[in-house]
């Protein structure tokens, strides 16, 4: 008798360790409900680019943005209504997070016959992210990218666990970033040494470089 109620109970403390630990899309798909008038119900993004992508960011990633939201480690005033306790608290993290990651964005339109109506077109339509074609050089952005940015973002951009995919961004919020950085408004692992030496035609070559690739 004593070992059936000691194994239910390691049962519901695994069970309940397990949902602490993980997010579940099905409720973070109502919390994100908030998030989709700024960020976009797709996770596009908006604002011409004020608001950036979610869309299949890391889960790592994301969780560490939104605590440090909450922290007030990361400052944006924007955020700060929506990430006190009260209306995001740790297992409400885990779950937006995991439906952010789940959402997909296309580079492109799908193939659709002539007989598709213009609605299902313009549905479709935003499902795809495009990114244009940002002003600098793109192959020198290239070679800056590898010295510096790749190891944590990946060879093609396409980011880490725990760093954002730089492919497939707003230029617009990227160019934010490299600013709030370099006035250390926004944290970096290692501003000093990979940001602050960069030249200002250094951050616009990368930008470019980040506009042509594909995510």
């Amino acid at each position: 008798m004593k070992f059936g109620v000691a194994l239910v109970c390691m049962v519901l403390w695994v069970t309940n360790a397990q949902a602490q630990s993980e997010g579940y899309a099905e409720d973070g798909r109502d919390i994100y409900v908030v998030c989709a008038p700024c960020h976009g119900p797709e996770g596009q993004g908006g604002g011409g680019g004020d608001y950036p992508r979610l869309a299949g960011l890391p889960m790592e990633y994301l969780v560490s943005q939104l605590k440090a939201f909450k922290s007030r480690e990361r400052i944006n005033i924007p955020m700060f209504p929506f990430t006190v306790e009260r209306e995001l608290g740790e297992q409400e993290v885990l779950d937006v997070s995991a439906y952010i990651t789940e959402m997909k964005l296309e580079s492109r339109l799908p193939d659709m016959p002539d007989t598709v109506d213009g609605y299902t077109r313009l549905l479709a339509s935003k499902r795809v992210l495009q990114i244009p074609r940002a002003p600098g050089d793109a192959d020198k952005g290239a070679t800056v990218y590898q010295d510096g940015c790749a190891r944590c973002h990946g060879d093609k951009g396409e980011g880490r666990p725990h760093d954002p995919p730089l492919g497939g961004q707003h230029i617009k919020y990227l160019q934010k970033q490299f600013a709030d950085i370099l006035t250390d408004t926004r944290m970096h692992p290692r501003p000093e040494k990979i940001i602050k030496p960069l030249s200002q035609s250094d951050i616009e070559n990368l930008l470019a470089y980040f506009s042509i690739l594909d995510d």
